[in-house]
C-alpha cells in the first residue's frame, strides 16, 4: 500500500501501515547520530571537569541549567509546529545546533563557556524533540506505538553507546600523547565528536518524511494549556514529582568517577565510569523494543510505574555505593545495569502515554508541555542533588532523589489513561 500524502493518527490508512516504515528508521538512524555527538560530551564532561577543577555542584548547576533550558525549549516550539503545521526545518535547526555546542564545550577553560555550550546543545534537543516525536507518532498506528518508540529508542541509544565508546578508547589513546595540559586528551575528543552530529542533519533532512499536519494559525498558547485534560495533568503532576528526583546521569558518571579514583587514578577512574555508562546504554538497547512489544500487551502506564520504581531503586544503590566506600567496578556495574533499565522505560513510555490521554490535533504541544515538566524537574534535581552532595554528603543528595522517585511512582499509580 502507498503511503499517504498526510497521516492522521487515528485514520484507517494509517492503521494500515507497518510500524517500521521509512521515517521510523530515519528518525532511529538520526538520533542514533546525534547521541553518537552529544553523550560523548556527556560520558567524558566529569572527568573534563575534574582536570579544570570544577566541582561537582558546578556540574549539578551546569546539567540542570541545560535541562530546564531544552525543556522551557520544548514547550515552545511544540506550539510554534501546531500553530504552523510544520515541524522538519525545527527540527533540522535542532541537530545542527549540537555540533556547535560541541565546539563551544571544547574550547572552554572554565564553566562559563562549558555552560554556553552545553546550553546550545540543549536548546537545540528541546527544539527537536516533541517535533520528532510527534513525526513517529503520526508514522505509525496506535496499535504499534510501544514498538516504534521502543525501536526509535533503542536506536537512538546505539549511538549513545557507540559515542562513549569511542570517547573512552579515544581518551585512553589520545592520553600517551604530548600535551600541554590535562585537559588536552578531553579536548581531542569533544572535536572529533562534532562529526556525527553534522551527519545528523543531513541524515533526517533526506531520510524522513513528515506527515504534517494542517496549521492551525489561531492556536493560543494560554488557552491550549488551560484546555489539555485534566487527567494529563494529573499525569504531568506524577511526572514532575518523579523529575524532581531524576537527577542528570552525568552525576551517576561522576560518582563513579569519584568512587574509583582512589584506587584507579582520574584518567583511569574517568574512562571505567565511561565504559560504566556504555553498559547502562547496551543494557537500555536491549531491553527498549521488548519493553516497547510489552507495553503493547499489557498496557504502557503499568510498564511506566514500574520503570520509574527501578529509577527509586538506582539512587537507593548509588546513595549505598557512597555509604560502603564502594570502589568495584562490578559492583557499580549492577547500579548503571538498574539505571539502564529505568531509563529504557521511562524514555519509550512516557511519550505514548501522553498520545493515550490527548487529541492528535494538541499532540506536539502537549509532548512540549511533558518536555517543560521533565526538563524543570531535572534542573531542580541536578541542581539540588550537586548541591546536597557538595554542601553535605553525597549519601544525602541521593537518598533524597531516592525518596523523590518513589513518590512519584506512587503519585502515578492514581492516574487514569481515560476518564
Amino acid at each position: 500500500m502507498s503511503e499517504p500524502e498526510t497521516a492522521p493518527p487515528a485514520t484507517p490508512a494509517t492503521q494500515a501501515k507497518g510500524w517500521l516504515n521509512r521515517t521510523v528508521v530515519g528518525a532511529g538512524i538520526t538520533s542514533a547520530l546525534g547521541d553518537f555527538c552529544y553523550e560523548t560530551t556527556t560520558v567524558i564532561l566529569p572527568g573534563f571537569l575534574a582536570v579544570l577543577g570544577i566541582p561537582a555542584a558546578a556540574l549539578g548547576l551546569i546539567e540542570g541549567i541545560a535541562d530546564a533550558v531544552a525543556s522551557f525549549t520544548k514547550m515552545v516550539s511544540g506550539y510554534v509546529a501546531d500553530k504552523i503545521g510544520h515541524r522538519k526545518l525545527l527540527v533540522l535547526i535542532g541537530y545542527g545546533l549540537t555540533p556547535v555546542g560541541q565546539v563551544l564545550i571544547a574550547l572552554s577553560a572554565g564553566w562559563p563557556l562549558l555552560l554556553i555550550g552545553r546550553l546550545v546543545s540543549w536548546f537545540g534537543k528541546g527544539l527537536r524533540g516533541p517535533l520528532r516525536d510527534a513525526i513517529v507518532i503520526q508514522a505509525v498506528s496506535p496499535e504499534t506505538r510501544g514498538r516504534a518508540f521502543g525501536f526509535h529508542r533503542a536506536a537512538d541509544t546505539i549511538g549513545a553507546v557507540l559515542g562513549p565508546l569511542l570517547g573512552v578508547v579515544l581518551l585512553g589513546w589520545a592520553q600517551a600523547w604530548p600535551w600541554d595540559d590535562a585537559a588536552g586528551p578531553f579536548r581531542f575528543v569533544l572535536w572529533l565528536s562534532v562529526i556525527p552530529g553534522a551527519l545528523a542533519v543531513l541524515a533526517f533532512l533526506t531520510l524522513v518524511k513528515d506527515p504534517e499536519h494542517s496549521p492551525n494559525p489561531a492556536l493560543n498558547f494560554f488557552s491550549s494549556l488551560r484546555g489539555l485534560p485534566a487527567r494529563f495533568k494529573r499525569y504531568l503532576g506524577a511526572v514532575g514529582l518523579f523529575g524532581v528526583g531524576d537527577f542528570s546521569h552525568s552525576l551517576l558518571i561522576l560518582a563513579a568517577t569519584t568512587l574509583l579514583t582512589s584506587s584507579l587514578g582520574v584518567v583511569q577512574a574517568a574512562q571505567a565510569a565511561g565504559l560504566l555508562y556504555v553498559w547502562r546504554n547496551v543494557v537500555q538497547i536491549a531491553v527498549s523494543y521488548p519493553v516497547g512489544a510489552a507495553a503493547d500487551r499489557i498496557g504502557h502506564l503499568p510498564v511506566l510505574i514500574a520503570g520509574y520504581a527501578f529509577g527509586a531503586l538506582t539512587a537507593l544503590l548509588t546513595a549505598l555505593a557512597f555509604w560502603l566506600a564502594v570502589d568495584s567496578v562490578l559492583l557499580l556495574g549492577g547500579i548503571f545495569f538498574v539505571a539502564g533499565l529505568y531509563v529504557a522505560v521511562q524514555e519509550a513510555l512516557e511519550s505514548t502515554v501522553t498520545a493515550e490521554m490527548v487529541q492528535p490535533e494538541t499532540l506536539t504541544m502537549s509532548y512540549g508541555a511533558l518536555g517543560t515538566v521533565n526538563g524543570t524537574a531535572k534542573f531542580i534535581s541536578s541542581a539540588l542533588v550537586g548541591a546536597v552532595w557538595t554542601a553535605l554528603s553525597p549519601v544525602l543528595g541521593f537518598g533524597l532523589a531516592a525518596v523523590l522517585m518513589i513518590a512519584g511512582a506512587l503519585a502515578l499509580t492514581r492516574v487514569r489513561i481515560s476518564g
